[in-house]
């Protein structure tokens, strides 16, 4: 039923599936609590539960690849040495399946928007056609969703009989969108629910039918309490409420107070300020005999700083006049290199030129080489072949020796039987003879 709903998307689209609640967890509770909701058995006993499982499993893995075909899709050159030819050809035909659902929806609504936005004063043949074509149109969309259907099942058994592809499509969870996730999620936590409803025998759901029952009614003692304690509150509120009236009315006398405060402040800060312009005075006067001061410091260190100035200039001639001969002998230095250089690349051309001659006689020695090689292969090849003859022939042989030693056995063992019975054949007549004379001999008697 997934896949259905998956194969009735466009293939970039996926539907959104209201998250299934999340399930407490267990860790975060006391073990003798919890312990009726967990079930005793940890592993599926039946065969109608594991094929319930089974078939689950099965579900979660195909959606699992259905939402990933967008992926495939849009990354084409990325996937098709590892999905194959016809599990591509699948994909392209499914995307153009789902492209043409797409433009029929838009040019379906495209329709329906303008046929809304017309004015009532419009022709009404001409609004009877544009119901008509509508209506066509939307006939023509349960076929293609069908066939898109179709087209999502035969891309699934292609991948299922591929399980190589199959587990390389299943790797790439970031091609995944998020409604796809949230679906795989759900899917995933209805597996947990259905195992765990699975594993519960109808005792243990019994007693955990009990256990949540008795859960609420501690539910409603307790609601009944916390209204109880409801109600308190509010007293205590409308108390409190009392109370903070009773402390805005002090605040405000203390306002008031606070009032006459500010009115003593200001006539103190009145006599603070004359006060500190006559300490502001004091203090200019004896800023200004500072300043004197310090322009006097001023000039010394002026003619300290020429002084040392002029000193700064002789050292920087001095230094000058060696960083001219340190040109200099850079200069020859660097027409010495020059020369060198010139020479060292002549010697190199020559070089280069003796190496060019060496690769080529090396790529004659290459080709002779490689037809040696091919020589000695074909005739490791012929000798392998002398080799497979001659072992097949000794092998011949040994079959004709020992066909022939059996039947050279059988033969004699033919032999051997047939003088023992000509022996036996013998001695019958010698006895008949001897009876028939012994016979004879009493008649005469």
């Amino acid at each position: 039923m997934a896949l259905d709903v998956l194969a009735m998307a466009p293939l970039y689209q996926v539907p959104t599936i209201s998250r299934i609640g999340q399930k407490t967890d267990p860790s975060k509770r006391p073990a003798d609590s919890l312990k009726p909701l967990v079930p005793s058995k940890t592993k599926l006993t039946t065969i109608e539960a594991k094929r319930i499982m089974s078939v689950l499993d099965e579900a979660i893995n195909k959606v699992e690849l259905a939402t990933l075909l967008s992926y495939v899709a849009s990354n084409r050159g990325d996937v098709e040495g590892m999905l194959g030819e016809d599990i591509m050809r699948a994909v392209r035909e499914h995307e153009d399946l789902c492209q043409v659902l797409l433009d029929n929806v838009r040019c379906l609504k495209e329709k329906e928007r303008q046929l809304q936005e017309q004015d009532e004063a419009k022709e009404e043949g001409w609004l009877r056609d544009c119901r008509l074509s509508i209506e066509l149109q939307k006939s023509s969309l349960p076929p293609l969703r069908q066939q898109i259907k179709d087209s999502t099942k035969n891309v699934l058994r292609l991948l299922l009989s591929n399980p190589q592809a199959a587990s390389f499509l299943q790797m790439q969870t970031q091609g995944r969108s998020a409604e796809a996730q949230s679906l795989v999620d759900s899917l995933n936590e209805l597996r947990g629910f259905l195992f765990e409803k699975l594993l519960t025998s109808p005792m243990e759901a019994r007693d955990k039918a009990q256990f949540i029952q008795d859960i609420s009614k501690q539910n409603s003692m307790n609601q009944q309490i916390i209204d109880t304690l409801e109600n308190e509150l509010t007293e205590r509120m409308k108390d409190r409420q009392a109370e903070m009236e009773k402390e805005n009315f002090v605040i405000q006398e203390l306002k008031n107070h606070l009032h006459q405060v500010l009115k003593f402040s200001e006539n103190s800060l009145l006599r603070t300020k004359q006060e500190a312009e006559k300490q502001q005075r004091a203090d200019f006067r004896a800023s200004q005999a500072r300043v004197a001061k310090i322009q006097q410091e001023i000039l010394q260190l002026q003619s300290q700083v020429f002084s040392l100035v002029m000193e700064n200039r002789e050292a920087e001639q001095a230094l000058r006049k060696k960083k001219y001969k340190v040109e200099t002998e850079i200069e020859n230095w660097i027409q010495k290199y020059d020369t060198e250089m010139g020479e060292k690349q002549e010697e190199f051309e020559d070089l280069e030129a003796v190496h060019r001659e060496e690769k080529i006689t090396l790529e004659e020695l290459k080709r002779k080489h490689q037809v040696l090689v091919e020589e000695f292969v074909q005739i490791r090849e012929e000798q392998e072949i002398n080799s497979k003859k001659r072992m097949e022939a000794e092998q011949e042989m040994v079959h004709m020796v020992r066909a022939a030693t059996l039947i050279q056995a059988v033969w004699k063992g033919y032999l051997v039987r047939s003088l023992l019975r000509s022996r036996k054949k013998r001695g019958k007549g010698k006895a008949k003879d001897k009876e028939k004379g012994k016979e004879k001999g009493k008649g005469k008697k």
